[in-house]
């Protein structure tokens, strides 16, 4: 039969597998780097028959996505091979490739540890070498639980119990068995590139009231050299942890016993944060925002009425207050609405923009809980638009140039989605249509590319969500845009149109940087500790060479506090260099020394976080650095920012 691979038709016969119409149709080069096949939507094993009516092959190259998600899963495969010969009385779970590697769950003898890592990577190595194949078989599924009972295998069987076809697909490498769809790749000798990374405990299917199992995580790559990047940004996110990094600069601590999820700011943090703060209210105000605040608590019938108590109240916390329920909020919406309620609107006096630095409170599981990155409470800087339907396009349009504004100051590049309807969801189709079209159409004609997330969008409407890339190419998502006409019919909000009558706005809900808490943790890992300048809790460190030195740095310091810049001293009785380095590991910006010379001259050695020296400098000259050094972020984005 003819089979066409990468437009070249070849003739094969009848019987041939999937790997023999593609060696024919392929360079033997692109061939030996090919680990599977694709006929349509589906993934095929190289040792797979060609699929009957199929016209076309094509090869799944090592180095691609898919290729890459089969070389994981393949080496999940032999991690879980080597682990029996190495401990042959452990039983088999579950050995999935995931967004970064693959993981297998076990139940052992004893827990696995790391340093079970060196043996099993060992014998993994010998499986690789042996280049040993993978090949799959059919079986009837009645046979097949046989089998695995006869094993000793009850996870194994618990999962056939749960598959509806009569048959199950198998892999055999080497003596190990194992219950899996595949496709797998041709032998082991294509997974050369590996390395065991950590271990956990997992509950069986994630039930915490069935067994916990030994987790073992690990990666796999096409080529040393990936793998090799990857491990170094793992160690580079490791010495980037913002919790590390939090307790090492006196930011913020965490106290579980008492208030888990919940931050405990320390005056350098606060100082952060208080920053941030100070900015984006400031900013918000020269876009048109009017600043508002609503209360902590609200009646269980309002988030009845708003559609969050059927949609998201196992993400609330609820309390009581003299026989009546109360919602602490999740989120600011519901204030704003009552807040335009208060009075009746003009069309003239529309779009009213409402911003909140609001805290809020959501349920977390406690495993979910890490950091700043996912806690029970934590503040939004949120806002709310309300607009004509006419007025939406421009709305949307100055939130997003907000975002990038904001995006650029910090440094981070950024994607954009469209996320559209759920399945769980209030509202009419006609209006949600209407939503989703206009965010699409105003990322349309400010030429922003974005794709399509599906089913993603909030219970009340579909929105942009905006994911930041950091400087480990990691991503974040962080901000969010959401349009809601579902809202404002619920809580009856109007205005008075131009001809009088009393029309329905619309709604935008949006968050720029989002939740504070998790963005300054992102930011943390971003810059790694070392904050520019003008966000900088300390922009500059005075230190002495003796003690006959210190009369004159405190009233350098003074000095330099009254212009506005962050100063402290560092006067203690220790040699220059070991403050110097202390200054380094707390990631100040500006070390300013001080030792006869600059006592004699009326100025300071400037020396910069990193290790460049700047050399003898006035008071003046100082001062003039570091404001230009605060502003310079934002002239580069094109923002005024006057430095105080």
């Amino acid at each position: 039969m003819n089979i066409t691979v990468e437009g070249k038709q070849v003739e094969i016969p009848a019987e041939a597998t999937c790997g023999d119409a593609l060696k024919a149709g392929l360079s033997g080069k692109r061939f030996k780097a090919t680990v599977a096949a694709q006929a349509g939507d589906a993934l095929l094993d190289l040792s797979a028959a060609v699929p009957a009516g199929a016209t076309e092959l094509t090869p799944v190259l090592l180095e691609s996505p898919e290729g890459l998600e089969i070389l994981r899963h393949s080496t999940a495969h032999i991690m879980a091979a080597a682990v029996l010969r190495l401990f042959p009385k452990t039983k088999v779970t579950i050995g999935p490739s995931i967004a970064t590697g693959f993981y297998y769950d076990f139940d052992p003898v004893r827990p696995f540890t790391v340093d079970d890592f060196e043996a099993i990577e060992k014998e993994m190595r010998r499986i690789v070498e042996a280049a040993e194949p993978f090949t799959r078989s059919v079986e009837d599924k009645t046979a097949s639980i046989a089998r695995f009972t006869a094993k000793d295998e009850p996870y194994k069987v618990e999962i056939m119990g749960d598959i509806q076809d009569p048959t199950v697909s198998l892999y055999t490498l080497g003596d190990f068995i194992d219950l899996c769809r595949g496709p797998h790749l041709p032998s082991t000798a294509f997974a050369k590139h590996f390395k065991l990374l950590s271990v956990a405990g997992a509950y069986w299917r994630g039930n915490e009231k069935n067994k916990m199992l030994s987790r073992i995580y690990g990666t796999a790559f096409a080529t040393e050299a990936e793998l090799k990047a990857y491990l170094h940004r793992i160690e580079e996110a490791k010495r980037r942890d913002h919790r590390k990094l939090g307790r090492e600069l006196d930011l913020f601590d965490f106290h579980e016993d008492v208030a888990p999820g919940m931050v405990f700011w320390h005056p350098k943090g606060m100082l952060v944060r208080t920053i941030l703060e100070d900015f984006l209210r400031k900013e918000h105000l020269k876009r048109g925002y009017e600043l508002v605040q609503g209360p902590q608590l609200l009646r269980r019938e309002l988030w009845e009425r708003s559609g969050h108590y059927a949609n998201y109240r196992e993400n609330m916390y609820f309390t009581e207050i003299e026989g009546d329920a109360y919602g602490v909020k999740p989120m600011n919406c519901l204030a704003h609405m009552l807040i335009y309620g208060s009075a009746l609107r003009s069309y003239r006096e529309l779009p009213v923009r409402y911003a909140e630095l609001g805290v809020v409170h959501r349920h977390e599981m406690s495993g979910a809980l890490h950091g700043l990155l996912r806690v029970r409470q934590f503040t939004q800087d949120d806002a709310h638009i309300i607009c004509t339907p006419d007025q939406l396009e421009a709305e949307i349009i100055g939130v997003i140039s907000f975002i990038r504004d904001l995006f650029t100051l910090f440094g981070f590049s950024y994607k954009i989605g469209v996320a559209t309807r759920p399945e769980k969801s209030i509202g009419t189709d006609a209006d949600w249509e209407r939503a989703t079209k206009a965010l699409i159409k105003a990322l349309e004609k400010i030429d922003i590319p974005f794709v399509i997330n599906e089913g993603d969008g909030a219970f009340y409407g579909p929105k942009i969500d905006c994911r930041v890339t950091d400087s480990l190419d990691r991503e974040w998502q962080c901000s969010t845009v959401q349009c809601d006409f579902t809202l404002p019919e619920r809580f009856e909000l109007e205005y008075v149109a131009q001809d009088g009558s009393r029309q329905r706005p619309v709604m935008v809900h949006r968050a720029i940087l989002g939740s504070l808490e998790r963005f300054i943790g992102i930011l943390i890992e971003h810059c790694a500790g070392a904050f520019p300048t003008w966000l900088a809790p300390v922009q500059a460190r005075v230190i002495t060479v003796t003690s006959q030195h210190d009369a004159y740095a405190e009233s350098v310091c003074a000095r330099l506090r009254l212009a506005g810049i962050r100063t402290e001293t560092d006067l203690r009785n220790e040699k220059l260099g070991y403050k110097v380095r202390a200054a380094q590991m707390d990631k100040i910006p500006y070390v300013l020394v001080i030792g006869d010379k600059e006592l004699e001259d009326e100025g300071v050695n400037v020396r910069l976080f990193g290790g460049d020296s700047l050399g003898f400098k006035t008071l003046a000259e100082v001062e003039a650095l570091i404001r230009e050094d605060s502003e310079a972020p934002f002239k580069r984005g094109g923002m005024n920012y006057r430095f105080s």
